[in-house]
């Protein structure tokens, strides 16, 4: 019963977008450890963009088809300089630790909320199994 319901294609899904979430939450620490190294210019990751892109191609009506369609292999976080050519500080440096923070802070919000729906997930699943 459990493996045909796609319970397991949206825990891979968001297997998958927390693994992203952890990447990225490792790269703003990284900026913020950065925000005083010369011609350092922020880094970030993009995911979510990716993630839409891949479930509008899964092209099917509904979203247990379009979560069942997703090619998860193929959606690697891609790391990227953000602003490359942007400076705020003499030094050539273009991280602002404010930014970084309240970034750092949705992140992890961001993180909580998909782990409490995987929580959620292998609750139910436990459940179904007593």
């Amino acid at each position: 019963m459990l493996g045909n319901s796609g319970l397991f294609d949206y825990i891979n899904t968001l297997g998958t977008s927390l693994d992203a979430a952890a990447a990225r939450n490792d790269i703003i620490n990284n900026n913020i450890a950065n925000v005083n190294t010369p011609n350092y210019k922020r880094k970030d990751i993009r995911f979510e963009t990716e993630l839409k892109h891949a479930f509008a191609r899964a092209g099917e009506d509904s979203v247990d088809a379009r979560v069942k369609n997703l090619d998860l292999k193929a959606l690697e976080p891609e790391i990227y300089t953000d602003y490359e050519e942007l400076s705020y500080r003499y030094d050539g440096n273009n991280v602002s630790i404010q930014n970084e923070l309240a970034i750092l802070a949705k992140n992890q919000t961001k993180y909580n909320g998909m782990m409490t729906l995987l929580n959620h997930d292998f609750s139910g699943m436990l459940s179904v199994m007593k």
